[in-house]
């Protein structure tokens, strides 16, 4: 023990000294010895410590507390190890736990020591409610309170004389620690809800900041300290009188806060209701103390409920007003008390505003509080009271209702239920309701006043707010009866008594009792005598006494007049006492005074707007001078006077809600808007119209008519077809219907609305405009559709109808011309006429309305017009639609638009004129003048963007900067028109830049997709680059689009011919037949075409129609024909000869054997020797064609000589086909003669030209016929030996391939057979018919699995689909596994469906049915 005393002093003693190296050796020293020493630990840790060795420190601390935990001497040393190593939430930790063992009298002072560094480190390094606990420690209720108790008070004037003066101020004074805390926690919520709604905004669906601020502080309110608190210190017996009232006031606005965050459900409904009684007493103790708190004030203001009989407490408004005098509310009261002249006010004895208050206006002072006062339930309520004595009911109404919305909300929010001051709110909303714009709002108005009348039976404002509205609705009897209770509730009132007793006098005067209705209105009259200031009461009464001695008639009409004029005498300004005497001068006045009673109307509208029936006078006055500013002026202004303004122009939901009262204004306006051509407004004016009178025929009528202007054309059909069955005999409806089909392409239907109105009114010059323009748009639609005689018939009748309309009203000469002209120039259009006779009537009618000399455009271009007895061609009838059009030129107009389509029209005629005219001298001077006309056009309307087109399209050929010049005018007016862009591009095609072709064509088929000339244009472009696949498919698309583009037609046709009848190729039928199609289609169109008649035929015969292209070919060598007897041209003639050599080789096809003779000697006869290309090519095949047809007719000697001229030609491929084509006749003739005479010339040909495979393979031929195996092996050694690409090229067909396997075949070696069929395949992997004939050879060596899968591995198109379709059925049938018996039948009829015609389809099909049973 004794070492260990020594050690522990030793150890003691160099700690003084600050020797930590010793104190840490001795402490060790003991440990060792005794390792549960207290001290040695604690001396070892603050040696530790004091060296850096703070893990050591810390374990040797920590061993000496647990030797004796209540020993405060190591905790010391820890804190401060923590301090030191700044662990600041260990030292937190260990203060506490220090300041628990000093918690006792004794250790008092380090008890209060420990707790302020507690506080200050919390201070410091804690959060907020870290220092609000400690903090808490100082007061009374803490677990240090009773130590603490025995600090001596502090002393002010000697603060550093103790080291506790902190905690004995605290002890000693709580407040300041009070009102510390409660601005801690005060921060802390704040900052939490502020932080927690900004994270909570950020999701999605998230509510309104408003409501996610009470949601997250009734979080926190519901459990928050700071009510205790504010408790606190309100019960500190040091707080002032000031901060008493603050911490009052924070009190209530957190309870107040806590109350609006709480919902109204049952979960909530304890604490909701304890929460109100707590407000209510913080309240209603700081007005019973008048504490000065205007929040709590107006909080008790806005929370009372006041009586029906007591609206406001005056008594309270007056105290309000001593204790705030500067608030907004005070100022909002005093001009309530001045507004109504109440007395009792103690005014302020501020000059300041003791001036504005006698300066300003109390009802200007009220309206302007609203911008500062938005939220107050009472500064509502006072304004809508003034605005309700000022008549002003509509913000009268605004104001209420802002008033509900606010009582609503506060009823929400604080639990208190106010039906006083709703009831109160709604009296005036629904007085307003019944008074503004009667009887829009009555609807409305009556369910309130109900529910007032619920609540209060006798009360006299709804029950005359009743009565009014069952008057606006003309039941007098039940209005008189409503007037009758407020009568006996007030039978000596002189107000709301006396206003009952004159209504219900002219309710029952109204309800037939006209004498009692007397009576009572004059003994209202004399009552209002008596009083003084009530002249517009009496204007009224005496009005309406006026009314009821007008309606007695007679000589009484006279007092009424006196009374009429006596009440204007009480009011200058009463409006309904002008209507009545305007009627009394238009009607009773002797003589009637309509200048007098017109300005009494007027004068009446200009006063009161109500004053419908004086409105509606003026609008027909007005209607009939056509004065139509001012008939809108008043419809407008009626409509606002029965509340429709707001309606008017609107797109809202309230138009389709809204019933008019005055249903004339609203047709008064729209007859205004369709005369001004806003026809959007119109139809709205009409269809409220129509609302109020369901029946009226006229403004169905108008409405139609606007739809119909609007384009609207299915709605316009519907309008005017019930206006119809409202009056099926008026002819502007039938009229009007017939306009709305001819706008919708229903030409049928509207000439049939048309032409019945002719039969009645025959003359009517508007009707027999529009059917003539109706036929002529029929005309046109008809000529697209390709109904070449319809349009016809439809062109001559707009013409016939035009001449009529000239006829009846040379008036409208200029307009009529228009449609003439245009449907003579659409009949110029046709190929040919179907009704010669017709179509001369109505030229030479035209004609006769012409006059030669007013032709000046045409003179010297036109020598003279045509005669009555001239042949009708189209050409003929273009010239007489250029005299129409220069003749309407020659008529002149006051209208530049008019001016400018006449010299259009005559330049689209003149420049068609050029383009049909081949070889004519009079070409050029037409196009200049067309070029004139045109220029002239634009002169007259330069913004026109089709002028500019039509001027670039004249130039398109002869100058191309200035078609270009035009096309871009065109372009900046209009930069959409698809027209423009597309005939720009056509000119740069033309002129070789194709980029920039190819980028205006884009542009137009980006426009207007289903442009089908922009289209050709682009596979124009794509030829032009080279792209033929691209361009083919381009062309393909465009004449499937609906635009006429001929040129179209022909080149997709003549692409598809030339693709499918390549040398050596066999074009399938389906290939060929969308060629046949747009051709046929593009032939009638153009008949006169040679070109596309003459690859029509030869489409025809390709399909093997023989009849159909020998009946085209004739047109077509007719047309030659005609042709070259007026040109004598060398190119048209070898047109001519080569459509001669193709109707020859018809004729020979068609066994027609003496016409192929007789054409094929024309064509030799034709043919001059002139040793062309062409001219040897036509003769050998007229001489191979004659000897065929020879040969065929049996007479050999002729067609022989024939057939060696063709062979002894110079080029060696015709020649080579000659010969072949002569040694296949000496063969067909059959004596062995011959035939050995075909193999020698055949060997000859070889020799001459070894690479000639159709030579080589026709003596193959004929050896594999006559089993001459020597021969055939020599032919098909010269095939073998040739290269693989040549062998390709000079047999297309692969004929080689089955020469070889027929060969092998005979031989029966079919093994050699497959051989050349597998090398076949190998050559060509993608040849369909190479791979369709392995497979027949494997289903003939029954390896049907292998033929299926073959004929399955491609897919063929045209022939070869059909074979290997019919293949695959075969291969089905005998497999005869499951499945394949239906598989075999699917396939045999889809071969059938592909090839209806084709015998083993049928075949196939019967085979795999035999099979299958």
């Amino acid at each position: 023990m004794a070492f260990v005393k020594n050690k522990i002093k030793l150890a003691r003693d160099a700690l003084g000294k600050k020797d930590y190296i010793s104190a840490k050796d001795a402490a060790e020293q003991v440990l060792g010895y005794e390792p549960d020493n207290y001290h040695a630990n604690v001396f070892l840790g603050l040696a530790l410590s004091e060296l850096g060795e703070k893990e050591g420190s810390e374990k040797a601390y920590q061993k000496a507390i647990e030797l004796n935990p209540e020993q405060q001497l190591a905790w010391q040393g820890l804190s401060k190890l923590y301090e030191r190593a700044e662990g600041w939430e260990n030292y937190g930790n260990t203060l506490q736990k220090l300041m628990d063992l000093c918690n006792n009298p004794k250790d008092v002072v380090k008890c209060a020591e420990t707790l302020q560094r507690f506080v200050d480190f919390q201070r410091e390094r804690g959060t907020r409610l870290q220092l609000v606990e400690a903090l808490i420690l100082y007061l009374p209720d803490s677990s240090l309170s009773s130590t603490l108790s025995h600090l001596p008070a502090p002393d002010p004037t000697n603060p550093t004389s103790t080291t506790t003066y902190t905690a004995q101020a605290a002890v000693h004074d709580t407040l300041p620690i009070l009102e510390e805390i409660v601005a801690l926690l005060e921060a802390h919520e704040n900052g939490i809800i502020i932080a927690e709604v900004e994270k909570r905004r950020n999701r999605l669906g998230a509510a309104s900041p408003e409501q996610l601020k009470k949601e997250v502080g009734r979080s926190i309110w519901g459990k928050s300290q700071l009510p205790t608190f504010y408790n606190e210190i309100l019960n500190h017996p040091n707080t002032s009188d000031t901060l008493r009232r603050e911490t009052d006031a924070k009190l209530l606005r957190y309870k107040q806060c806590y109350l609006n965050s709480l919902p109204d459900s049952p979960e909530f409904a304890e604490e909701r209701s304890k929460v109100v009684k707590e407000v209510d007493q913080l309240v209603d103790g700081i007005v019973l103390l008048k504490i000065p708190d205007e929040a709590a004030w107006m909080f008790f203001l806005e929370g009372k409920n006041y009586d029906i009989n007591v609206p406001y407490d005056h008594g309270l408004f007056q105290q309000f007003i001593q204790i705030f005098p500067g608030s907004p509310v005070t100022k909002l009261l005093r001009g309530y008390f001045t507004f109504y002249g109440l007395s009792g006010i103690q005014r302020s004895e501020s000059p300041i505003e003791a001036n504005v208050n006698d300066t300003e206006d109390a009802f200007d002072i009220i309206v302007n509080l609203q911008l500062t006062l938005t939220d107050c339930i009472l500064a509502k309520r006072i304004l809508a009271d003034i605005y309700l004595k000022e008549e002003d009911y509509e913000n009268a109404i605004k104001v209420s209702e802002g008033g509900l919305l606010l009582v609503s909300r506060f009823e929400s929010e604080n639990a208190k239920m106010l039906p006083g001051v709703r009831t109160l709110l709604n009296i005036v909303l629904s007085t307003s309701l019944v008074h503004l714009f009667p009887p829009k709002h009555h609807n409305r108005a009556l369910r309130i006043i109900d529910g007032i009348l619920f609540q209060h039976p006798k009360y006299v404002g709804s029950l005359m707010g009743r009565g009014y509205i069952l008057q606006a609705a003309e039941e007098w009897k039940e209005a008189a009866m409503r007037f009758a209770e407020v009568q006996q509730i007030l039978p000596n009132d002189s107000g709301a008594g006396l206003r009952a007793r004159e209504e219900h006098a002219w309710c029952i005067y109204h309800a037939g009792m006209v004498e009692e209705g007397t009576t009572e209105l004059k003994s209202a009259l004399d009552t209002l005598n008596d009083i003084e200031y009530r002249d517009a009461d009496l204007a009224r009464c005496l009005w309406r006494l006026g009314k009821c001695y007008w309606q007695m008639g007679g000589t009484e009409c006279e007092g009424a007049y006196r009374l009429f004029i006596a009440a204007l005498k009480r009011k200058p300004d009463y409006a309904p006492a002008f209507t009545s005497l305007g009627f009394y001068y238009s009607e009773y006045a002797s003589p009637p005074d309509p200048i007098r009673a017109s300005k009494c109307f007027q004068k009446a509208f200009e006063l009161d707007p109500r004053e419908f029936i004086a409105a509606k006078k003026l609008v027909e006055g007005f209607a009939e001078d056509r004065e139509w500013d001012l008939v809108e002026v008043v419809a407008k202004r009626t409509i606002e006077g029965e509340g429709g303004s707001d309606i008017v122009g609107s797109d809202s939901a309230a138009v389709s809600r809204y019933l008019p009262r005055n249903a004339w204004a609203w047709k008064a306006l729209g007859v205004v808007e369709l005369h001004r051509r806003n026809y959007g407004p119109a139809i709205q004016a009409f269809q409220i119209t129509l609302r109020a009178e369901l029946n009226d025929q006229s403004s169905w009528l108008r409405l139609g008519e606007a739809y119909s202007r609007a384009g609207r054309h299915a709605a316009a059909a519907k309008a005017l077809g019930r206006a119809r069955e409202l009056n099926p005999h008026d002819w502007i409806c039938s009229y009007l219907v017939g306009n709305v089909h001819r706008q919708m392409g229903n030409f049928a239907d509207a000439i049939a609305s048309f032409e019945p109105i002719l039969d009645t009114r025959p003359t009517e010059i508007g009707v027999l405009f529009t059917l003539g323009n109706t036929y002529l748009e029929l005309a046109s639609h008809e000529l697209q559709q390709g109904f070449y005689a319809r349009s016809e018939g439809s062109a001559i009748h707009a013409i016939h109808l035009g001449l009529k309309a000239i006829q009846e009203s040379p008036g409208f000469r200029s307009i009529v011309w228009k449609t003439i002209a245009d449907s003579v120039f659409l009949l110029s259009q046709q190929s040919t006429f179907y009704r010669h006779g017709d179509v001369h009537a109505e030229i030479v009618n035209v004609l006769s309305n012409i006059s030669i000399d007013t032709c000046s455009h045409l003179a010297g271009i036109i020598p003279s017009l045509p005669g009555n007895d001239s042949e009708v061609a189209t050409k003929l009838v273009l010239e007489v639609a250029a005299a129409a059009y220069d003749h309407r030129v020659s008529l002149g107009s006051l209208e530049s638009s008019a001016r400018s389509s006449a010299w259009y029209d005559l330049g689209i005629a003149l420049h068609s004129w050029v383009a049909r005219s081949d070889v004519d001298p009079k070409k050029e001077k037409v196009m200049e003048q067309a070029i004139f006309c045109l220029e002239q056009a634009i002169r007259e309307e330069a913004v026109n963007d089709r002028y500019w087109v039509a001027l670039g399209n004249a130039y398109f050929l002869s100058r191309a900067g200035a078609a270009q010049h035009a096309y871009i005018n065109a372009l900046e007016i209009d930069s959409k028109n698809v027209t423009t862009w597309t005939n720009f591009g056509l000119l740069c095609l033309h002129h070789g830049d194709t980029e920039l072709a190819n980028q205006a064509l884009y542009r137009a088929q980006t426009i207007d997709p289903d442009c089908a000339l922009a289209w050709v244009g682009q596979a124009l472009v794509a030829s032009a680059n080279g792209h033929e696949k691209d361009a083919k498919n381009l062309f393909e698309h465009a004449v499937s689009l609906p635009g006429n583009v001929p040129e179209g037609d022909l080149e997709f046709s003549r692409q598809i011919f030339d693709s499918q009848t390549g040398v050596g190729q066999k074009p399938a039928v389906g290939n060929l037949l969308p060629a046949f199609f747009v051709l046929d289609r593009y032939c009638k169109r153009r008949p006169q075409d040679v070109t596309a008649l003459h690859l029509f035929a030869l489409i025809c015969e390709h399909l093997g129609l023989i009849e159909v292209a020998l009946e085209t070919i004739a047109r077509a060598i007719t047309i030659l024909e005609s042709m070259y007897e007026e040109t004598e041209d060398a190119e048209i003639e070898l047109q001519f000869t080569i459509a001669t050599t193709n109707m020859a080789r018809l004729r020979l096809a068609n066994q027609d054997y003496e016409g192929a003779i007789e054409s094929f000697e024309s064509v030799l006869g034709l043919l001059q020797e002139d040793g062309k290309p062409a001219t040897k090519i036509i003769r050998v095949q007229a001489q191979l064609g004659s000897g065929l047809a020879f040969f065929l007719r049996g007479d050999l000697e002729r067609a022989l000589p024939l057939f060696e001229g063709a062979s002894t030609g110079e080029d060696s491929t015709i020649r080579g086909h000659a010969t072949i084509m002569l040694a296949k006749v000496m063969w067909a003739i059959g004596t062995e003669e011959f035939r050995e005479s075909a193999k020698a010339l055949l060997l000859e040909c070889i020799t001459t030209d070894p690479d000639n495979v159709p030579a080589i393979m026709a003596l193959a031929g004929m050896g594999i016929l006559t089993d001459d195996s020597s021969l055939v092996d020599a032919a098909l050694s010269e095939i073998l030996v040739l290269p693989l690409e040549q062998r390709r090229e000079s047999d297309p067909g692969r004929e080689i391939s089955y020469l070889l396997r027929q060969y092998h075949l005979a031989q029966g070696d079919t093994k050699g057979a497959f051989r050349v069929a597998q090398a076949a395949v190998v050559i060509e992997p993608s040849q369909s018919q190479a791979r369709n004939d392995l497979a027949e050879l494997l289903i003939q060596r029954g390896d049907y699995g292998s033929a299926l899968a073959l004929a399955q591995s491609h897919a063929p198109k045209g022939v070869e689909e059909t074979r290997s379709t019919r293949l695959q059925a075969i291969a089905h049938a005998l497999c005869k596994s499951e499945g394949d018996s239906a598989q075999a039948l699917h396939k045999a009829q889809r071969s059938i469906m592909l090839s209806p015609s084709a015998i083993r389809g049928w075949q196939t099909l019967a085979y795999v049915r035999s099979g299958n049973t």
